[in-house]
């Protein structure tokens, strides 16, 4: 697990949200090959001359890697930072294998993967609706992730933002209220309130919502 310092990647995660959340097209393996400097660069200013570097080597649109590059790199360490809240606390421990993409830590021996994702439009139910029923929003989530490396059917913690004038994506940068919720679940897990899902193929799941709302 990457050194995190909470307070200073707070400070480095906000000053991308000036700029509006745009992908400008789907992630792809390709253009993820020219970002993965991503994962070592931890200062939105060191952000640029890498990206001008590969501006220059693949003679790319200035602002659609601009827009890729700001977003994989927000994702990323708002992510690195939820795992890292995670694993600071004593009832969680971390994954024994780093690598291991369908476990990142266990929470009262109970593995687990998780995943700071907005509140969903495509829902097309409201907040009051999705808490009242998180088990079909659960459902909805595993039916509509992401085809990327992380695709899988295991059990996952959703950490689930949503904020009341809609930009829900603001919040990964929250990480004080992100460590606050997070913080609260763990404290009060119960094992017993986990949701169950079984799958078209019969496999099974255990999955819970951590919902982080402003």
């Amino acid at each position: 697990m990457k050194s995190i310092n909470l307070k200073t990647l707070e400070f480095e995660l906000q000053k991308r949200l000036q700029y509006p959340y745009v992908w400008g097209r789907k992630q792809n393996n390709l253009w993820d090959n020219y970002t993965n400097f991503i994962y070592t660069t931890k200062t939105w200013e060191a952000l640029m001359p890498q990206m001008a570097t590969i501006l220059e080597k693949h003679k790319l649109n200035k602002r659609d890697l601009f827009n890729y590059t700001i977003n994989r790199w927000y994702n990323f360490w708002s992510a690195t930072a939820v795992e890292h809240i995670f694993t600071s606390l004593p009832e969680v421990n971390p994954s024994k294998n780093p690598k291991n993409r369908l476990v990142d830590f266990t929470i009262h021996n109970i593995p687990f993967d998780h995943k700071t994702t907005v509140f969903p439009k495509q829902f097309k139910k409201p907040l009051t609706y999705a808490k009242k029923n998180e088990e079909e929003l659960i459902a909805w989530l595993y039916d509509n992730q992401s085809t990327q490396q992380r695709h899988h059917l295991k059990n996952r913690l959703f950490i689930l933002v949503f904020d009341e004038h809609g930009e829900h994506w603001k919040l990964k940068a929250n990480l004080s209220l992100l460590k606050s919720e997070v913080e609260k679940y763990v404290s009060n897990f119960n094992p017993n309130k986990l949701h169950s899902l079984t799958f078209a193929d019969n496999s099974q799941a255990l999955s819970a919502i951590i919902w982080v709302t402003k």
